[in-house]
């Protein structure tokens, strides 16, 4: 029978050689976490190999993802479909071995990880998740949802402010059945961090209401062992276990240096790091007795299939819960809501209410998430200004895990990560608040979002210089452009209640990415339409009004500029001209619809456009092309009230209406 060390030393083998043959990469964390690894995935991870999305797993989320060779020598070794191929392929193009670990593309990879810090505020919303769901599903005598989430977590990830504002919450909604492994290796690219991270990190965490076990030998897998015992023991607050670890563990000149952190070891150290270990076998080589003691696959098999059997016990007391359980689990919607969703869309098309679009928006999460119990939603701490809160919300708290709706406090990248964390738990639908200004604190978050693909919606509210006294600091010019940059990320502005209804059922609807919902503060009119046109609304833009089939110009507007060009249109056309206005609440749905509807939309020998947006310019030239005039915010904003800021920067009908006007005379 092999050592615990020897079972750990093929993580070492693997990770040296892979980095070794692509020339990159991270040897030095998974060197130095293998003793780790090795006593939590052999002892304790509850995880099948052959199901890697089975329900009742533990997460095990790496959160320093560069050392990603740890991850992927442990899916491998365990019996995931990640062969021995693939580690040969470490960083090549199209391999399932890419530099930071990807969901999506590796068996077992539970979230993609390698901005430090995210991974770990992503585990607190998988146990935030699983601790919901527990709480909804679980009866007295039958637990259904009961599972660990593991987080390793290294010095760069407690070094980002991110750690700071999960661990906190994570400690205030005592979350038990949390625990990070810190692999605390006092290195990091620039060398010892005793120059720039001095702090009692185990001393922080307490502070933090974690429970804390403090200088656990990371080589010592009796001391791991019993650590790991002691932190599933204590399941009223999330557990902290500090392992004092060398990086790069093994190598004989290079561990416990920056030199083994983000750089191969090299032929002659891997040499006689091979010596040291007295690990005998050639680069890539595993003898079979290896994988026959990390092989997890007969005992993932069981353990789901022990859960299955007490499912089927679940099922047979309690029916409709089993069901609501797999129908949420699933991702399907509700029988019935599309019905739902269209006859409200159409009661709000019909109702023709004047309101700022955040309010439309309240209204919108109102009528869906009575319809849909997995809805779970927050605000960073400005509930009664973005107005995500409901009739039916139930705040979620130490005391009670049974709720809907999250008070995340000032902390907008925890709030877009964590929430990332439960969209990838799965059975709920998530969504968050804050001002647009601030989805610059939560930016990397949303990018983490668009390309894991997850269904997340943000919501953004107070989206312009519309917000007024507040100025500059909080006016968004920029930020709405710079979000429909992002790749897979739907940015909806509508400009009314029912563009913002409809945008609303589209982002629940949404299961490839995440949306970004943008609602003003001020108030919108309601703006009239036909059947058609509100069928249209949902292919991202659409003629709103017609003017001709051969307009002499085309106003493109979104959000609160919508009204002003229907204004200006309304008054141009009553004098002979032919106007046509074009509301584009969603470029990048637009952008996916077929050539021929886009054309009937913006025809190419309409080539006089303008577009109008309380934003900067530079984005609308796709659509107005050489010959069109972009009006908007090529610079910060002022501190005034808002009708006088749209004036200071000439958003006005009169200015429109003169631009247009200019436009036809040229």
């Amino acid at each position: 029978m092999l050592s615990r060390y020897e079972r750990a030393n093929a993580i070492r083998a693997l990770s040296m050689d892979a980095v070794q043959k692509a020339h990159s990469g991270h040897p030095g964390a998974p060197m130095g976490m293998a003793d780790i690894a090795e006593v939590l995935w052999n002892d304790f991870l509850k995880h099948n190999p052959g199901n890697p999305s089975w329900d009742n797993r533990d997460r095990f989320v790496m959160s320093n993802g560069h050392g990603s060779m740890l991850i992927y020598s442990l899916l491998h070794l365990s019996g995931y479909d990640l062969p021995l191929s693939e580690l040969q392929q470490f960083r090549q193009l199209h391999s399932k071995t890419p530099g930071h670990p990807e969901y999506g593309l590796t068996p077992g990879v539970e979230t993609t990880t390698g901005p430090l810090g995210q991974g770990f505020a992503n585990a607190v919303g998988m146990a935030l998740a699983e601790a919901v769901l527990a709480a909804t599903f679980n009866q007295d005598d039958l637990n259904i949802v009961d599972h660990h989430t593991y987080v390793t977590v290294g010095d760069g990830c407690l070094m980002e402010g991110i750690s700071h504002e999960a661990a906190s919450l994570a400690g205030t909604l005592g979350l038990g059945k949390l625990i990070a492994l810190y692999d605390s290796n006092q290195i990091s690219i620039d060398g010892d961090i005793e120059g720039w991270f001095t702090e009692d990190v185990p001393g922080r965490f307490a502070a933090y209401d974690w429970h804390v076990i403090r200088a656990v030998d990371g080589h010592n897998p009796d001391e791991i062992r019993q650590a790991l015992v002691a932190a599933k023991a204590h399941d009223k607050q999330p557990t902290l276990i500090c392992c004092n670890t060398i990086i790069g563990w093994g190598a004989p000149n290079k561990a416990g240096t920056a030199s083994s952190h983000g750089a191969p070891l090299g032929d002659a150290e891997i040499k006689l790091t091979r010596a040291k270990l007295g690990w005998k076998h050639d680069a890539f080589v595993i003898p079979d007795a290896y994988y026959a003691a990390w092989d997890a696959r007969q005992r993932g098999q069981a353990a789901e299939a022990k859960w299955l059997e007490k499912f089927a016990a679940y099922a047979s007391a309690y029916p409709d819960l089993a069901a609501e359980y797999k129908r949420r689990m699933s991702g399907t919607l509700p029988e019935g809501w599309r019905d739902m969703a269209k006859a409200y869309c159409d009661a709000s098309n019909d109702q023709a209410l004047t309101m700022a679009s955040r309010k439309a928006s309240q209204n919108a999460i109102e009528v869906c998430a009575g319809h849909l119990p997995e809805m779970i939603g927050g605000s960073a701490d400005l509930t009664g200004s973005n107005l995500t809160r409901w009739s039916g919300s139930v705040t979620i708290s130490r005391e009670n895990k049974n709720g809907n709706y999250i008070a995340y406090g000032v902390r907008e990248f925890a709030m877009a990560a964590i929430s990332n964390g439960i969209s990838l738990h799965g059975g709920f639908i998530t969504y968050s608040g804050t001002f647009l200004m601030f989805s610059e604190y939560a930016r990397n978050a949303l990018r983490m979002a668009a390309l894991m693909k997850l269904q997340n919606i943000f919501v953004f509210t107070h989206d312009s210089i519309g917000l007024g006294e507040d100025g500059p600091t909080h006016q968004a010019v920029e930020q709405a452009a710079t979000l429909r940059l992002m790749p897979n990320m739907a940015l909806w502005r509508p400009c009314d209640a029912v563009e913002s209804a409809i945008a609303w059922q589209l982002a629940i609807e949404r299961r490839d990415g995440p949306t970004s919902l943008v609602f003003s503060r001020q108030n919108l009119a309601h703006i009239p339409r036909t059947q058609a046109q509100l069928n249209n609304i949902k292919r991202g833009a659409y003629v709103l009004i017609e003017g001709t089939e051969n307009p002499d110009a085309i106003i493109i507007a979104t959000g609160s500029e919508v009204a002003m060009a229907v204004a200006t249109a309304t008054q141009l056309n009553s004098v002979g001209r032919h106007i046509r206005v074009v509301s584009m609440p969603c470029t990048f749905v637009f952008d996916q619809q077929d050539a021929n509807y886009k054309a009937s939309v913006l025809p190419d020998h309409c080539r006089k456009r303008v577009a109008i947006e309380a934003g900067v310019t530079d984005y609308w030239k796709k659509y107005i092309g050489l010959d069109g005039i972009a009006l908007g915010v090529d610079t910060f904003g002022e501190s005034a009230p808002a009708k006088a800021v749209f004036e200071h920067f000439g958003l006005t009908e009169s200015y429109l209406k003169q631009t247009v006007n200019n436009l036809l005379i040229d």
